[in-house]
């Protein structure tokens, strides 16, 4: 069995630990009780099905029940009552500690938590390699730091899809290089490196200084919709500065472009109705 870790609640209640750390978490524990039972507000458990379902629910994304309770820092044992009941045919828990629903409850599947095989979208990884190809890295190049075969490296550009092992990779690789050009020390490094180039921009790939990171992994299909969002926040000395920035700077970040997008709409409205108005 897995130790407790000093200066939790359960180390000092079930181990019985002395030490300053555990009695201080013990300390905390019976202080806040105290205080929410002064008003009228105590309440140690709560209804376990949809903690249940939420643990149920990361298996479905490759994290078991015991990973879950690791990353949520509950005992094995409280989870394995919740899903499972008890010796003797004991049911599944009806209720749960309010601290260990809310633990369990703020494990969330994200990339970094989900299982090698789980599938994801493929936006954010497709992007990220198509914008290292329009700095220059040739695509053989990117798949052999990726271990991929060079025709797997193919499809991944072009899947709607991904494993998440391949997306957690790719966003490293990404990382490392976003702002670091491939080797042009030879005539043949500068030739692979100008040929990426010339394939990116034919087909319009982004580099990485136009992919805000808050954007890059929005699936396509949720993308403009978030764009509008953004840009219906912005005031219009904003949407002016998009307008200058694609004029005249050529930005083609896809949150300038639709500020841009958005200010011209607005000026051709203001025209129209001074129009109307003469």
């Amino acid at each position: 069995m897995t130790a407790r870790e000093c200066g939790t609640l359960a180390r000092y209640v079930v181990d019985k630990c002395p030490c300053d750390a555990c009695r201080e978490a013990n300390r905390v524990y019976e202080a806040r009780r105290s205080r929410l039972i002064a008003y009228g507000q105590w309440r140690p458990y709560v209804d376990a099905e949809p903690v249940r379902q939420h643990v149920q629910l990361l298996s479905e994304f490759g994290i078991g029940w015991k990973r879950a309770a690791q990353l949520a820092g509950v005992p094995n044992g409280s989870v394995s009552k919740l899903l499972y009941g008890g010796p003797g045919d004991r049911p599944p828990s009806r209720g749960v500690r309010s601290e260990t629903a809310a633990r369990l409850l703020g494990v969330t599947p994200t990339l970094d938590l989900l299982g090698a095989t789980v599938p994801v979208d493929a936006a954010g990884t497709r992007r990220r390699l198509q914008a290292l190809v329009a700095i220059g890295w040739p695509q053989a190049q990117l798949a052999a730091r990726l271990g991929m075969d060079p025709s797997n490296f193919g499809k991944t550009m072009q899947a709607p899809r991904v494993i998440a092992k391949t997306a957690r990779a790719v966003r490293v690789l990404y990382d490392e290089l976003w702002d670091q050009p491939p080797p042009e020390t030879t005539s043949h490094e500068r030739g692979a490196a100008a040929r990426a180039r010339n394939h990116a921009a034919a087909r319009e790939w982004l580099v990485p200084a136009y992919w805000d990171d808050d954007l890059i992994d929005v699936p396509d299909d949720q993308l403009d919709a978030e764009l509008d969002r953004r840009v219906s926040l912005m005031d219009d000395a904003e949407l002016r500065r998009c307008l200058s920035a694609v004029d005249h700077e050529r930005d083609r970040s896809p949150l300038t472009r639709a500020g841009a997008k958005e200010c011209r709409r607005r000026r051709r409205y203001s025209r129209s109705v001074m129009e109307v108005a003469s």
